[in-house]
């Protein structure tokens, strides 16, 4: 039987769920202690980190915590909606779901490719990479491939395969 949804249960959990946990809690993170967000971006050379974190990368850290928890509210209230209000036309739900995730398919791979060219060197240095940095190249992955699965239409409905199952041949 083909799949009458373009947002089953797995793709809504991680898009609509996991990914505004994650980019909430990214962002509490910067709010609650944002030097420790800062100095676990790269590798420090030897010494470390400053004591001082200068306002302006406080104040950076913060807008740009902001702006990843942000993101995670738009995935959730537009999934939300397309789940609720859409449940009956999969057509529109897969275009409305698309328009939102070929962006952030887009970004998932920007986001990984930049930090790593940002790295220069350390990027190699695996040992060296503090908890953030894993956590932004894991997490990037963990969301990353779920996009890409979605635009290749495995376990969901595609309009172009499936047709809307009220449409008659």
């Amino acid at each position: 039987m083909a799949p009458t949804t373009a947002l089953p249960t797995f793709y809504w959990v991680v898009f609509g769920l996991y990914e505004p946990l994650l980019t909430s809690v990214g962002f509490m993170g910067a709010v609650i202690d944002p030097k420790t967000t800062h100095d676990q971006q790269a590798p420090w050379p030897a010494g470390g980190p400053p004591d001082e974190m200068p306002l302006a990368t406080r104040v950076t850290i913060l807008q740009l915590g902001h702006v990843a928890g942000l993101l995670g509210l738009l995935n959730f209230f537009v999934l939300s909606a397309c789940r609720r209000y859409l449940f009956s036309r999969p057509d529109l739900q897969e275009k409305i779901v698309g328009a939102l995730l070929k962006p952030l398919l887009l970004g998932d791979f920007l986001h990984i490719a930049i930090t790593l060219w940002a790295l220069e060197d350390s990027r190699w240095d695996v040992s060296s990479w503090g908890l953030i940095l894993w956590i932004t190249i894991v997490t990037g992955f963990s969301l990353m491939i779920p996009r890409i699965t979605w635009h290749m239409g495995i376990g969901r409905y595609v309009d172009a395969r499936d047709g809307h199952p009220g449409k008659r041949s």
